[in-house]
């Protein structure tokens, strides 16, 4: 019994990390590849030209943007849904989902994480993995478990939780995510190599697991980003005269 145990316990592993590189897959069918996040701008101004400069944004992103933001809301996200909680308290699904909406500082910003949760959800429909009864039936006054119009950090968080993903692997596949379409952005829009790509993935590697601890560390009045760089890049974007990726 106790062999028969283990092994349904690393099957159900095996199954979660499968599910992990599924949602954080670049061929994950909800258009995550048609947006910069103000990157294609920092091209076009110059403030991003060749490798070094690359890396050094990327950190800068991460450090004053993820850590702060996405991936600590994320975790908390993570534990809403562990614990079916639909109330409106501060700590509610609905209430971290309207946080971020409020922190998405540009139209471009707030559309990107609108539309790839629009398109997450209804590929999770068309697979048969959103809540079969998103109303408690003795609660009918009660919101759904997942807004209506739910953003993609909550799409994101639900589908890691319904998957039997950690919130620490959530938190890394969700870095991994927005660092490997950073870097596909640059790839297309820089004359920067594959060979430079991966270089840039070796020398943050460790600042994703940094960011990762520093997350799940913050108490909640410590959330928030703090770039007014990104902010302006993503707001010229949106009347760039030539641009690659949706504004």
């Amino acid at each position: 019994m106790p062999t028969e145990l283990a092994a349904l316990e690393s099957q159900s592993d095996e199954l979660a990390l499968l599910g992990l590189m599924q949602l954080v897959s670049p061929a994950l069918p909800i258009g995550a590849f048609a947006f910069s996040q103000g990157l294609e701008s920092a091209f076009e101004l110059d403030w991003v030209r060749d490798e070094a400069s690359l890396a050094e944004w990327l950190s800068g992103v991460l450090e004053d943007g993820l850590t702060r933001c996405e991936l600590p809301v994320l975790a908390r996200l993570h534990d809403a849904f562990g614990q079916a909680d639909i109330a409106k308290g501060s700590n509610s699904i609905a209430a971290w989902d309207e946080w971020l909406a409020a922190t998405r500082e540009t139209a471009e910003l707030a559309a990107e994480d609108s539309r790839l949760g629009a398109s997450l959800k209804r590929l999770l429909g068309s697979l048969d993995l959103l809540p079969k009864d998103e109303l408690l039936p003795s609660e009918d006054l009660l919101p759904p478990l997942l807004p209506p119009q739910a953003g993609y950090v909550t799409l994101f968080a639900y589908t890691a939780h319904f998957r039997g993903v950690s919130v620490r692997q959530t938190l890394l596949g969700f870095a991994w995510a927005w660092l490997e379409n950073q870097l596909a952005v640059a790839c297309k829009a820089l004359p920067l190599g594959h060979t430079a790509a991966q270089r840039v993935i070796e020398q943050l590697r460790p600042a994703l697991v940094n960011a990762v601890n520093q997350a799940l560390a913050l108490e909640d009045d410590e959330l928030g980003p703090v770039l007014p760089g990104l902010a302006l890049a993503s707001a010229l974007h949106e009347t760039q005269y030539s641009r690659l990726f949706r504004s």
